[in-house]
Parts: structure tokens; sequence; C-alpha cells
């Protein structure tokens, strides 16, 4: 609990799947394929694999000759190639792909002095170190999107959605699992299984902000996030100073160094959205990649403007089996005893709402 200052936390319980992905469904437009090469590419997967995933598939736009220079410029191989140009045989017929939207050069706008930028980053790590004590006793709805991908492809597939009922009274985070895929369970929330994380309600901003951390920081550039204006500031802590806890399966865990960005609005100075990124983990440990991202936006409760969680993407990889968790909080209610919320699981945010987009 924040109060207590504790290790950030992912807990991983990740079992090898058997279910594969069904590429023989699969429809891709061009920009979509390319997006799967380039990443196969760069995750190293062997040429002769993505071929053969590659022949499975089925286009829904005209794959022309000069997409396939331009990925093997990048990097594919002679089987991906070949199976590219097959591809492209068989969409002869289908519609050309619609023109890329021109790209506008970002706005330059010269960043503030470096005393500006110190005095910046304590003003923040003051509201960081206070933000917990600063919130009021509340209810919301957290529901947590799970996903799985055995190939390490990203070519993701639902496990299951949690709706939970999180309390924070008194600084302290409580969950109440409340519903599975829609239907209503008396499960504890500690006993699931899959990956699950805490730490969103000041737990993350405080450790990075603590002077046991000695973080250190580095402004990066301006951007805006869901209108605002932000300082963006890279960060990075030593493992060392390090208490973010990556724990497998409940039998095995280690502490991680990290780095990350933090996004700061220019008018309040209030964290818009924190990164994390672990940092050399041991290559004998089962988990080889853990990333968090949180946003945070402003929200009315009781008449009151707060800045609260809004959504996180926790994501990891064990060989080729990756996770990704994307946790969303909603109905943001004043805790009290006739305080009641009605567990229906709300839609997905647009991904419009956590999106960086170039200063304006």
């Amino acid at each position: 609990m924040f109060s207590r200052q504790p290790a950030l936390r992912t807990t991983a319980l990740i079992t090898v799947l058997l279910a594969a992905v069904l590429w023989a469904q699969a429809r891709l437009n061009v920009d979509q394929l390319a997006s799967f090469v380039q990443s196969s590419i760069q995750l190293k997967h062997p040429d002769r694999q993505v071929a053969s995933y590659l022949l499975k598939l089925k286009l829904t736009e005209r794959l022309e000759s000069r997409t396939i220079e331009e990925l093997q410029g990048m990097g594919a191989g002679p089987a991906t190639v070949e199976a590219l140009r097959k591809l492209s045989e068989g969409s002869a017929s289908l519609p050309s792909p619609p023109p890329k939207a021109v790209k506008i050069a970002p706005v330059t706008i010269p960043p503030p002095s470096v005393e500006e930028q110190k005095a910046l980053i304590e003003r923040v790590r003051e509201q960081a170190l206070n933000y917990a004590k600063n919130l009021p006793n509340f209810l919301c709805t957290q529901v947590t999107r799970r996903y799985y991908d055995p190939t390490g492809l990203e070519f993701w597939q639902v496990q299951d959605t949690l709706t939970t009922r999180l309390s924070f009274f008194e600084q302290k985070e409580t969950y109440k699992l409340e519903m599975i895929n829609d239907r209503y369970t008396e499960r504890l929330y500690e006993s699931l299984g899959g990956a699950t994380s805490t730490g969103e309600f000041g737990s993350m901003m405080y450790q990075i902000f603590q002077k046991e951390s000695d973080a250190s920081f580095q402004w990066q550039r301006w951007a805006t996030l869901r209108g605002k204006r932000a300082h963006v500031y890279s960060y990075r802590i030593a493992q060392p100073n390090s208490r973010w806890l990556i724990n497998y399966e409940r039998t095995q865990e280690v502490v991680v160094g990290y780095s990350g960005l933090i996004f700061v609005d220019r008018d309040t100075e209030g964290i818009l959205k924190v990164t994390l990124e672990a940092e050399n983990i041991p290559p004998s440990f089962p988990i080889g990649k853990a990333t968090t991202a949180l946003d945070y936006d402003y929200t009315m409760i009781s008449d009151q403007k707060f800045l609260l969680p809004l959504k996180a993407d926790v994501r990891m990889r064990q060989d080729k089996l990756l996770t990704k968790n994307l946790v969303e909080f909603h109905l943001y209610r004043k805790f009290g005893a006739d305080t009641s919320i009605t567990f229906v699981t709300p839609e997905a945010l647009p991904e419009e709402k956590t999106k960086e987009e170039p200063p304006k």
C-alpha cells in the first residue's frame, strides 16, 4: 500500500499454451501485413517460419511490388520475399491500398531552460510523493482485458475479461473480483492465474521520484496527450535502487532496474503518463521482458477534479509467449456506506485516448 511504500509488483503466471493462431482465417490489409513482417524482422524470427505463416494469410488489398522491395530492404529473408510475391500474385485482382496520409512536420518548440527543467522536476516530485495523500476515498470499476500470443508475433488472442470492484480507502487499494467474462464469480482476485499488476494509485510515481531511487531525469520533447501540452522526460533507476519486483508463478522473483518516460501537464504540472521498461533481467529468469504504460486523466469526484488512473498497458514475454493486459478504470465514485456500483463491463476506451500526438 502507498502509505507503506510497497515494491512495484508484477505477477506472471504464464503457462505453455497449445492453442495456435488461426492463420488460415486471417485477413489483413497491406499495412497490417507490412507491420507483421517488420515485427518478425525486428524479433529475428526464422525466415522459413515467417514465410510459412504468410502463405496461410489472405489479403483484402493488392500487394504491390514496391512494398515487397521496401520490406526486402528492411531485412526480409529470401523465403519471406518469395511468399510475399505469391501473395502479390494472388491479390492482383483486389483494390489498391488507400494512399498514405501526408506526414506534416512537427512544430518545433524550444525546450525550457536547464534551470526551468530542474525546478519543474522538483515541483513534480513534491506532487508525486504526496499524490495518494491528496486523493479522496473512492470506489471505481476496474476492467482488465487479458490477451496472449503463443507465437511471439503479436497476433493477440483473448484470454478473458475481469471486472473488479476497486476501493481506495485511507490510501489503501482493495480489489474484489465481481465478474469473469461478464459472469458473476465468487473467486478471489488474489487467486487469479495469468498476469496481474498493482501500483496504479501512486506507488509507481512515488518510487520513481523518491530520493532513495536516485532517478536521473533528462528532457526529451514536447508532446500533446488528450489535447494537453506536456513536457516529456526520460528517467532511469538502477537495479540497486529499484523496488520493481517481478514474480513468476509465485515461486521465483527478481528486483529489476528500469527506465521510461514521464509526461507532465504543462499547465497543472500533474503527471499524465508514466512508462516503465525492465532492464537487465537475469537470463536465468523465465520472464525476458516486462513493460508498463499507465495513463492518468482528470476525473470529477464529488464536484472536485482529481488526476486518476485511466488505463494501464502491461506486457510480458516468456520465450515466444506474449501476454498483454489492458486495464481500464471507470465510474469513479466517492466512497461511502451507501455507495453502489452497477457492474456492467464498459466498452473499451478508444486508442486515441492514450495516443501521443505531436505538440500543437
